[in-house]
């Protein structure tokens, strides 16, 4: 199987974490561009032209990065998604791709529009919608966290790494010393450090 990504994905990165905790061999192929710098994004795989996508011998190729993450864990047997706990996981993981997609539309406000278009309470409005999922994360969900390793988990520590990676300046560890304790101890996971983003 061939997974299009970029190293400074954290969609991308959660789906090679969860391919390392299943023991799913994957090729990568690198990929980058923006919404409108689309030449060496995975168009034929992939119509939104997004990463990451995953190519596979025995069907179309599967995107978004939900969906490959369950699939792989399928692949490898995993127990990533237990039937138990599936609707947290689910939930949780949406939590957390939400801190993603947000995080990244400040990266595209700054990188991609014209300097006199941009508008920086949209940014902040941004920002606030990952508070306010932190917020969550360290009232409600730090006892599924610590609980045995799933999808949910992979994509938080994912998020949080990413906020470290492009946001270092907005201190998120501020009033959240369980989401911060949490955090330290998962980013010393073997396929955490072996994922971490290179890219600037």
């Amino acid at each position: 199987m061939k997974l299009h990504w970029a190293s400074a994905s954290p969609f991308a990165r959660k789906c090679l974490v969860c391919a390392k905790e299943t023991g799913v061999e994957l090729e990568l192929i690198a990929r980058g561009g923006t919404p409108l710098m689309t030449d060496n994004m995975p168009l034929e795989q992939n119509p939104l032209g997004k990463i990451p996508t995953l190519e596979r011998a025995d069907g179309p190729a599967l995107y978004d990065s939900r969906v490959i993450t369950q699939f792989i864990n399928a692949q490898g047997g995993g127990s990533l998604y237990p039937v138990a706990r599936n609707w947290e996981v689910l939930t949780l993981e949406a939590t957390a791709d939400g801190i993603m997609e947000a995080a990244i539309l400040m990266i595209y406000e700054g990188r991609v529009r014209p300097e006199e278009l941009r508008f920086p309470d949209w940014v902040e409005a941004q920002w606030a919608k990952v508070e306010r999922a932190l917020d969550a994360l360290e009232a409600r969900w730090l006892s599924h966290l610590s609980g045995p390793l799933d999808a949910a988990q992979i994509a938080v520590g994912c998020a949080l790494a990413y906020l470290d990676f492009r946001h270092g300046n907005r201190d998120w560890r501020k009033g959240r010393d369980g989401l911060a304790a949490w955090e330290a101890e998962f980013a010393k996971r073997e396929s955490m450090v072996e994922t971490m983003p290179k890219d600037a």
